[in-house]
């Protein structure tokens, strides 16, 4: 999926649905994690609107302190047991305690109607579906690798599911191009 624009209190915000899963894209809303970090979750709204976009929740789902506060807290422990993965190493025991937790939570109810998929249910339930599909890929010894993407400054997670596993970049559009452009600029620097 692209990068979807969304408008919330504090102006646009913008989520890029890169990863190829709901906890990583979570994850993601956390930019540039190790020099200047993004919370793209800046309040409330922002969190609906990820929850709406990303697919995991309806269009009417309500969203509080409370579920935001969940949200982040989810957040981070998804992305240390990602990164626990990618590098390796045994899961840390407080994120697993947390993922855990919500996946305990309830479950959205879904449906199906002659437009397609419904989803029904509350933040909480939301984020419980976040949390299991977490767990189901951290389960899966056959599961993609978890990859960092190769630019730089860029701390996205995502699954390659590429051929050979040889994706290099969270995505084209954003991270991909701008390292290939920088690459094409520096050539026509030193050929002449």
């Amino acid at each position: 999926m692209d990068d979807v624009c969304v408008t919330g209190q504090d102006g646009d915000v913008e989520f890029a649905l890169v990863s190829g899963h709901p906890a990583l894209d979570l994850a993601g809303t956390v930019q540039w994690r190790r020099t200047e970090p993004v919370d793209l979750l800046v309040d409330p709204d922002a969190l609906r609107s990820w929850l709406v976009v990303a697919g995991v929740a309806p269009g009417s789902v309500q969203v509080g302190t409370a579920e935001l506060a969940t949200a982040r807290t989810l957040r981070e422990a998804a992305y240390r047991l990602a990164w626990d993965r990618l590098e390796g190493r045994p899961f840390d025991g407080d994120s697993l305690a947390i993922v855990n937790a919500a996946a305990a939570g309830p479950a959205m109810a879904i449906a199906l109607t002659r437009h397609g998929l419904v989803r029904r249910g509350d933040a909480d339930a939301a984020l419980g579906d976040v949390a299991r599909a977490l767990i189901t890929l951290l389960a899966d010894p056959s599961a993609p690798p978890i990859k960092e993407c190769g630019r730089e400054a860029c701390t996205r997670l995502y699954l390659d599911r590429s051929r050979g596993a040889r994706r290099t970049w969270c995505g084209m559009e954003e991270c991909g191009n701008r390292v290939k452009a920088a690459a094409y600029r520096a050539r026509r620097r030193g050929g002449g």
